[in-house]
């Protein structure tokens, strides 16, 4: 009988994302590895407001909970209690778990969730992978603050990681040219969406709290630099002008800032732009009753919304930069994201042309098949396996 390989995973990014795409790609990854019979894993984690995690009762199991915290009565003072005790101290908590985990020396292989090193001095020459999910800090590092130490640990732990996994070519080749990276130790394994279109329903539900317009555009996500929002907004002034039916939803996010404020009264759209939640519900609903998803963005290590917007049968008009072609391929429309006619006529051609549009919408159902979470761990199995001989 084959003995199970144990992998270890660490807390670090279900510390720092109460939603997102790489929360969201780990979890999936123990979700498949939950009943593989072939590898025993553990998530060194006490505590987390992470929803994709607390949305995945199958895996509750495999980490250190501290749902204690709530379990009484008293629930008041333990919430005012859990308030004082600051976000530091959980940072603290989750950390010395994921060392004591270390320590333990109880596993194979080690995967950190992020770039903090933190782990190197107790690994004791056991192997461990590092993901690498994007070069966004190396391309674009005036969008960060000077203190922010990403790039630097990222750079420490590719060049003592025993395999590195990249989540697209492009992101390959970003990590080759900025960290200098024999490319023979660089797996790439694409993403994929977790939304079933079988259980989407056209009708929204009584989750919102509003009803979306009625015909819209779909924008997903923070609106920070890189995102390209403000471009966006600049962009659908002419469009709105000619299209007067035509609104934008923005699911997720945080509410708008008055900069953001003052940019669609400027350009005359404030009435017409909606901000929704963004929980997995509310957005497949969003993206099913969309008449397209817009991607701006600059950059994206791979674009986990894009196969989203193809599971839930929305066409997509994307930035023709960094992977988004590459996980797009023939199934979405492309602009240029520093040219706002060129925005702008994508939009008018699929608001122009209903064959367009059902086109797309055949075409992403095709190339969202290439994409699966089974795939994905299966890919990343082998990686774990090679690492581990």
């Amino acid at each position: 009988m084959r003995i199970k390989m144990k992998i270890l995973y660490d807390h670090q990014i279900f510390i720092r994302q109460h939603y997102g795409g790489i929360s969201r790609y780990f979890c999936e990854l123990m979700d498949q590895y939950s009943r593989d019979p072939e590898i025993d894993f553990h998530l060194a984690l006490r505590y987390s407001q992470n929803d994709l995690l607390h949305q995945q009762p199958q895996l509750n199991r495999f980490w250190t909970q501290r749902n204690d915290f709530f379990s009484d009565s008293q629930f008041v003072t333990k919430l005012q209690r859990m308030i004082r005790f600051n976000a530091l101290n959980h940072i603290f908590n989750n950390r010395a778990e994921s060392i004591r985990w270390l320590k333990k020396h109880d596993f194979d292989l080690f995967h950190p969730t992020y770039y903090d090193p933190y782990f190197l001095k107790y690994l004791q020459k056991r192997p461990y992978i590092l993901t690498i999910y994007d070069m966004m800090h190396e391309t674009y590092p005036g969008t960060f603050e000077n203190q922010d130490p990403t790039s630097e640990w990222k750079k420490i732990l590719a060049k003592n990681a025993t395999k590195i996994i990249a989540i697209s070519e492009h992101t390959k080749a970003d990590i080759i040219k900025f960290l200098d990276i024999d490319p023979e130790l660089i797996r790439v394994i694409y993403l994929a969406s977790s939304f079933n279109p079988k259980k989407i329903s056209r009708p929204f539900g009584q989750n919102l709290m509003q009803s979306p317009p009625e015909k819209y555009l779909l924008f997903l996500g923070n609106r920070i630099l890189y995102k390209n929002f403000t471009f966006l907004i600049e962009a659908l002034g002419p469009v709105f002008k000619k299209n007067s039916d035509l609104h934008l939803v923005c699911a997720g996010g945080g509410n708008f800032t008055q900069a953001e404020f003052r940019l669609m009264r400027k350009v005359n759209i404030v009435s017409r732009v909606h901000l929704f939640p963004a929980d997995d519900t509310t957005l497949q609903q969003l993206y099913k009753n969309a008449f397209a998803f817009v991607f701006p963005s600059l950059y994206e290590g791979f674009g986990i919304p894009v196969l989203e917007a193809f599971s839930c049968e929305c066409p997509a008009i994307l930035s023709n930069t960094s992977s988004l072609p590459e996980v797009g391929g023939d199934a979405a429309l492309y602009f240029d994201p520093g040219n706002r006619l060129s925005l702008a006529e994508t939009i008018e051609r699929i608001l122009a042309d209903e064959r367009t549009r059902d086109n797309l919408i055949a075409r992403g159902n095709e190339r969202v098949k290439l994409f699966s979470w089974e795939k994905t761990a299966a890919m990343t199995k082998e990686v774990y396996e090679a690492a581990s001989e």
